[in-house]
């Protein structure tokens, strides 16, 4: 039996099922394989809060439309809950338990007995507190239950002909500011308006700007750090500036998942 047949026999004795779907490739095979086994009764759900990037949001939509699958929104805002906004270790953990909470009342009104995520198996090995947040409430992962790596989801999502299958993995904005620096509407539109800008200069894909009190360390995969020469860096720096960052780097290690957590104020 192969990887995906074995994901959508996963779905086998569900009723009706939610899935937490954000813009990525990994919510998106699970929400193609509940739909094949499930059809009507796999809905996708997607939380529009403010840290979710606008792109993401879009990517979401355009998943539930090659899949044809019916896709419900949350709409809050998490910048309304202090223990999110302080931006501590825990930050994920509180987001996650107020995303989990929202997930389980849209349950109740739909008569849906299981919530499942896209974490799978390489999510494990790092730190992630927003996964333990959601087991706490009875949300499961099947592309875990089921041994899906990373390079798995891809490969699957490629063979089976979502658009999503090389998607850069993204997090949501708040990740861009270091533990110990409180998260604010204004620097969250900063943080995604300077993506976009550096995205649309230089065709770079995976892009992190890290807002650090104000100013923008530009995150790239080291490959694509040669590109940043001279002329490019001066007119990022002066689209940047003009958005409310007081100054502009460029990180020489290149882009890490998680780098600036170990910062704090």
């Amino acid at each position: 039996m192969t990887h995906l047949e074995n994901l959508v026999n996963w779905f086998d004795d569900k009723n009706k099922v939610i899935i937490a779907l954000s813009g990525g490739v990994d919510s998106a095979l699970v929400a193609y394989a509940a739909f094949q086994k499930l059809g009507p009764d796999a809905i996708a759900v997607t939380a529009d809060y403010k840290t979710l990037a606008k792109d993401e949001l879009e990517s979401s939509k355009k998943i539930c439309s090659e899949i044809g699958i019916k896709q419900l929104f949350l709409d809050y805002s998490e910048l309304e809950n202090e223990e999110f906004t302080k931006n501590d270790s825990t930050r994920c953990f509180h987001c996650r338990l107020e995303l989990g909470e929202h997930l389980l009342n849209l349950a109740k009104e739909h008569g849906v007995d299981t919530i499942v995520d896209g974490t799978n198996i390489d999510d494990l090995g790092d730190y992630r507190p927003g996964i333990e947040a959601l087991k706490q409430n009875g949300i499961r992962s099947p592309l875990v239950e089921t041994n899906f790596s990373k390079s798995k989801i891809r490969d699957t999502a490629k063979m089976i002909g979502l658009s999503v299958f090389d998607r850069p993995s993204n997090s949501c904005l708040a990740s861009r500011i270091p533990w110990g620096q409180r998260v604010t509407a204004e620097k969250l539109i900063r943080i995604e308006f300077g993506e976009n800008i550096v995205k649309q200069l230089t065709n770079v894909k995976q892009v992190r700007v890290r807002d650090i009190d104000g100013s923008a360390k530009i995150e790239v995969e080291k490959q694509m750090i040669p590109i940043f020469d001279e002329t490019l860096l001066r007119q990022i720096t002066e689209k940047l500036t003009m958005i409310g960052f007081s100054s502009v780097e460029l990180d020489p290690e290149g882009y890490k998942p998680g780098k600036i957590n170990v910062i704090a104020d």
